[in-house]
């Protein structure tokens, strides 16, 4: 995973980039429209919701169900690996959530140091 070659990398970069994570979160407690999606993580564009998800769909970790109905209705959900990736995602979300008033201090006294 430290080697640049190593494929590992690219994987790991779909699952922890900023949306990739959320989708993560947002798809554990179930299946969702691409619309409902959107709502739920809230400040994503409707390009990179559907690109992070064609990533992650290729990585084996959400699967996309279309609908062929009259509009169209597309649904994901997460594989099995994909609920397994998610857990752990989400617990280091939730460590952020715990530790972010301490980091914000310590950006704060980073920023003034430097000053």
């Amino acid at each position: 995973m430290l080697a640049p070659e190593c494929p590992s990398r690219e994987i790991l970069s779909h699952l922890t980039s900023r949306w990739g994570v959320l989708v993560l979160i947002a798809l554990l407690p179930g299946t969702l429209r691409f619309s409902q999606l959107r709502r739920k993580i809230g400040g994503v564009s409707e390009r990179m919701l559907a690109q992070t998800l064609q990533l992650l769909e290729g990585d084996g970790v959400v699967e996309r169900h279309a609908y062929d109905i009259v509009p169209p209705h597309v649904e994901y959900t997460l594989t099995p690996m994909g609920i397994e990736a998610a857990v752990r995602v989400r617990e280091l979300a939730d460590w952020v959530e715990t530790h972010y008033a301490t980091v914000l201090r310590q950006q704060e006294m980073a920023a003034v140091d430097k000053s």
